[in-house]
């Protein structure tokens, strides 16, 4: 059984959208918060953490809408045209509303965009494994995370060139047309190459049949003690990274004197690191284990925080950091989510989907607040080293997970047959 690559890139469009958007969300709205309407760090850290909170309740939601519709384009389908169709409207509204400095237009504006990438966000998803058999879905997560890489660098590449100089939120508005512009024509190909009803019952209808429903088993003392763990480093090291992503833009700006543009070069690096190491952490995954590979990452993703710690000013020398950035959390990103799922039994998978994403939205909803304090009444300087303490704890959490790990040495193809005889 061999995986599908065009097909797999087709339906990583609609994640490519959904990460260019979050880019621009995460690296522009916070200026605005700031240099249109002077809110302070806290207040910032609070908005900043709206569209998690959302997320908690959105993406079930429409996750398990999506599930119970049947319509002539498919289950996801109409949540992602829906969806992609309302963000793009009133995403658009956003910088008008921040140029005027029309507060409540801003407000409704971003509410209703947060609100619309809740609908579009999870069906997107969801879509992957819909149209993928179940053994190739470790190959074909690789490539969505390529894809929503791709995404990130088009938003940043967008940022650095129409608004490299600008402080004010009127012109920005063609970043946000740019990414508007992207999403549109992402959807539209999702929907003109992908018939998703076609492909759910050539690849996944026959085997609903194969096997009987079967009773929830508890997780024995010492499985679930790893589970914890495993869960309570997700959270932590999205604490430390979420914190720095949210809050770099304006780290630079008042730090290192850096503008929105200069800013996104940097991340711009470390994105590109994430997306050239995706493969090879692949490969040295299925040698030598997930955990060992994820160790790794955090110890160098602290590492990191902690260098730029020494920094006063932006030097070039920082930019191998940032390079080693984007290679560490491709470590962990893709290693960690099947670290969860692999302590769950086949059907117990959507559970412990929601398990990783309840801990690492929860940390995402704290962090901005906790570490937008910090800023504000602390100082700009406690970011790195709050962001290099919560991953820290990370590598100790880990370290103690006994389970979910894969088998180092074992052939993929192997690995895909015992996976298909445990289903």
């Amino acid at each position: 059984m061999k995986l599908n690559y065009r097909r797999t890139v087709f339906v990583g469009f609609a994640f490519l959208s959904i990460c260019a958007f979050w880019q621009m969300y995460d690296n522009l709205i916070p200026l605005i918060l700031k240099n249109n309407f002077g809110l302070g760090d806290t207040v910032s850290g609070v908005i900043m953490a709206m569209d998690n909170i959302l997320a908690v309740f959105l993406l079930p939601l429409f996750g398990a809408l999506s599930d119970r519709c049947s319509t002539r384009l498919g289950r996801r389908t109409p949540f992602i045209i829906a969806g992609a169709l309302l963000a793009v409207t009133f995403m658009l509204l956003i910088p008008y509303a921040a140029g005027e400095r029309l507060m409540w237009l801003f407000f409704v504006a971003l509410g209703m965009t947060l609100f619309s990438m809740g609908i579009y966000r999870s069906p997107a998803v969801a879509l992957m494994p819909d149209v993928t058999p179940a053994p190739l879905r470790s190959k074909a997560n690789a490539v969505i995370n390529l894809m929503g890489a791709l995404g990130g660098i088009y938003t940043l590449g967008m940022t650095k060139l129409l608004a490299g100089g600008s402080r004010e939120g009127d012109t920005y508005f063609p970043v946000f047309l740019a990414v508007a512009g992207l999403m549109l024509f992402a959807v539209a190909v999702l929907v003109l190459t992908i018939r998703e009803n076609r492909l759910r019952v050539a690849d996944d209808g026959p085997k609903q049949e194969e096997k009987p429903e079967r009773k929830a088993e508890k997780l024995p003392p010492e499985v679930k003690k790893s589970l914890i763990l495993i869960l309570a480093s997700v959270f932590l090291w999205f604490m430390g990274y979420n914190a720095v992503t949210t809050a770099f833009t304006k780290y630079a700006e008042a730090t290192w004197r850096m503008n929105v543009g200069a800013a996104s070069t940097c991340l711009l690096v470390a994105t590109g690191g994430a997306i050239v190491s995706y493969i090879p952490v692949g490969i040295i995954s299925s040698r030598i284990g997930r955990k060992k590979v994820i160790l790794m990452g955090v110890g160098i993703l602290a590492a990191c925080f902690g260098i730029g710690v020494l920094f006063t000013e932006f030097s070039p020398v920082l930019y191998p950091v940032f390079t080693l950035i984007g290679f560490a959390w491709a470590s962990i990103n893709v290693n960690s989510y099947p670290m969860v799922v692999e302590l769950g039994r086949a059907g117990d998978i959507g559970k412990y989907t929601g398990y990783y994403y309840t801990f690492s939205m929860s940390a995402q909803i704290i962090t901005p607040v906790l570490s937008g304090a910090l800023l504000e009444f602390a100082g700009y300087w406690t970011l790195f080293p709050y962001a290099a303490l919560m991953v820290a704890g990370a590598f100790v959490t880990m370290m103690l997970v006994k389970h979910g790990d894969n088998k180092p040495g074992l052939p993929q193809d192997r690995m895909e047959l015992l996976g298909a005889m445990d289903d």
